[in-house]
């Protein structure tokens, strides 16, 4: 399933449409997956518009296709499944600018578990984890391109993961920061992760040419990305 922010704000759009909306609140309000017939009953819809409308919702992820005998016989004469409609497991969450409080969340639970674990303190820990994944987003970043490099993938990256990068000369300004409300309620430690986070996504997008520093300033993300000096 695609979870670019393009596919997530279409997902939600999906249900921008009266019928589609009144069809996915049905499907999530019932107990057990639903037939297209059972949903056109119970709003009372022609079944090829409930048809339509309720392949849309499992083609944009928000409900799940499953196939079921209703009769509970098997074997030769038993007929065809049914097409049943259930909610997805998958969670769409869309914020206008991008935050990111789920990472955040997974980033502090593994800290304090890795802490109980081995006695490193739950800032080393988190700091450390945030590292690991700043190189498992370059990873996936490199593995699914190979047309990029330095600079430009870095600021794809960055964009992609809800910074709103933006060229301020030779250094990289971040117009936003995905943890937000966590920063400003909790500075000096989500301002640290932030920073982990993004010397592990440099180093992993082999980008030694580039340095993320803490620079808080208005309006902006905490980290800056700034060329390295150069030795005289």
């Amino acid at each position: 399933m695609d979870e670019t922010r393009e596919a997530r704000i279409l997902a939600v759009a999906t249900l921008e449409e009266p019928t589609r909306r009144r069809l996915y609140d049905h499907v999530v309000r019932q107990t057990a997956a639903v037939t297209r017939d059972e949903a056109a009953a119970a709003l009372g819809l022609p079944r090829a518009t409930a048809a339509f409308h309720l392949d849309r919702l499992a083609d944009e992820g928000l409900l799940d296709v499953v196939y079921e005998r209703r009769t509970g016989r098997s074997g030769p004469g038993a007929g065809r499944p049914s097409k049943l409609y259930r909610r997805s497991e998958r969670q769409v969450e869309v914020s206008l600018p991008e935050h990111r409080y789920d990472l955040a969340g997974r980033l502090l639970a593994a800290a304090i578990e890795d802490a109980e674990t081995t006695g490193e303190s739950p800032r080393a820990a988190l700091n450390r984890r945030a590292r690991e994944v700043g190189n498992e987003l370059a990873a996936a970043a490199q593995a699914a391109t190979t047309a990029e490099s330095g600079p430009d993938v870095v600021m794809r990256v960055l964009e992609a993961h809800g910074f709103e990068p933006r060229a301020d000369e030779d250094a990289i300004v971040l117009g936003n920061c995905p943890f937000h409300t966590l920063a400003r309620q909790h500075t000096d430690l989500v301002c640290a992760m932030n920073l982990c986070l993004l010397d592990g996504l440099l180093a992993g997008l082999d980008a030694p040419q580039l340095q993320a520093r803490l620079k808080p300033e208005p309006g902006h993300c905490c980290v800056r990305i700034e060329p390295v000096p150069t030795s005289s």
